[in-house]
């Protein structure tokens, strides 16, 4: 069982900057990779970032292009979405998830087991 903590969340302008953090307990070293997922209202969750906690291997949703970035803290097992250049169609609850298994290019987020309840992020115009 891995238990899954998001925060960070918050309400800014276009344009601006924020930090999610994931806090993971339990038994992370059986579900190295995490990620992070979105849902807006009325559409399906989808992913955004993954990494391995091990080797930091990630992976990114065609839509980041570039302004995300994902990262891990190993040492206290937090994981971290770095979001710049936000966009009002960023916005979303944003959602901290964990697996055993690699996922696929596309971020299913149907492939993660293990998921946090939540953290709204909301990007004005």
């Amino acid at each position: 069982q891995v238990q899954l903590v998001e925060s960070g969340g918050g309400s800014v302008q276009a344009g601006g900057s924020l930090r999610l953090s994931c806090a993971a307990s339990g038994d992370t070293y059986a579900s190295p990779y995490m990620g992070w997922f979105r849902q807006a209202p009325g559409k399906e969750r989808e992913g955004v970032a993954a990494i391995h906690a091990g080797d930091e291997r990630t992976f990114y949703a065609d839509f980041v292009e570039g302004r995300f970035t994902i990262s891990m803290d190993n040492a206290n097992n937090n994981l971290y979405l770095q979001m710049s250049s936000l966009k009002p169609e960023d916005t979303a609850m944003y959602y901290c998830a964990a697996n055993r298994y690699p996922p696929s290019p596309r971020l299913n987020p149907s492939e993660f087991i293990y998921w946090g309840l939540g953290t709204q992020v909301t990007v004005s115009s």
